[in-house]
């Protein structure tokens, strides 16, 4: 698998959930639709776009939902369990140090953001720091559901959040960053999640092929490429 992050039609920094608009007109979309682990059977549609320009990466989730939460408050508060998307993104290609960002969302857009060390840092006993709060208020977010999201809603509901996060952002935790030009390839995956909702699934764009793997497992990522 692998997917191509255009470059934005409009200068991102100042996301606004429009999905339709010239923002992310001719962004390819891409599914998150792998859904391996027993859950409750409710694998709601979700779709992603994602493109750049020279100062931002940025993101935009579509989602036609179903039993939606959303009771976290702060930056850092486990999102997982809310009605949650996320991006795991490594700023290096195939073959390359595995070091990643974590950007969970839940769909009221409290934002979780770690920085996850590489397979060579665990061996040398570096932890994943979170972010400071500081760091993450970098990340420009806006969101089509209120804050919080409780009781849970359990009708049809479509929610979209959308991210811009700056390439310094990347570049105060990832040494040597390959800067974003066309040809340049890093590598990810994506997910919807809802851990702790009335209905639990665990969904993925890229097939994670362990049986009791987490969504933190960089050896499945696959390559985006800067178009």
């Amino acid at each position: 698998m692998q997917y191509t992050i255009a470059r934005a039609p409009l200068p991102l920094g100042h996301p606004n959930t429009d999905w339709d608009g010239p923002q992310w007109a001719g962004i390819e979309t891409l599914d998150i639709a792998e859904y391996r682990w027993e859950d409750s059977g409710h694998h709601p549609r979700t779709q992603v776009r994602i493109a750049y320009d020279d100062g931002f990466l940025g993101a935009i989730f579509r989602v036609e939902d179903c039993w939606v939460r959303a009771v976290a408050e702060s930056f850092g508060d486990p999102v997982s369990s809310d009605s949650c998307v996320e991006f795991f993104v490594s700023p290096y290609a195939m073959g390359q140090t595995d070091a990643y960002f974590n950007f969970e969302l839940n769909c009221g857009g409290v934002l979780l953001l770690r920085r996850c060390s590489s397979t060579t840092e665990r061996a040398w006993g570096r932890p994943s720091p979170m972010l400071a709060a500081a760091d993450g208020a970098l990340v420009r977010i806006a969101h089509t559901m209120p804050p919080r999201v409780d009781p849970e809603i359990t009708t049809p509901t479509t929610w979209l959040v959308e991210l811009h996060a700056p390439f310094e952002l990347f570049g105060r935790y990832f040494v040597d960053l390959p800067r974003p030009e066309p040809g340049v390839e890093w590598k990810g995956n994506l997910y919807k999640c809802a851990a702790a909702s009335s209905h639990p699934h665990w969904g993925t764009w890229a097939p994670i092929e362990l049986e009791n793997a987490s969504f933190h497992a960089p050896q499945f990522f696959q390559t985006l490429t800067f178009g």
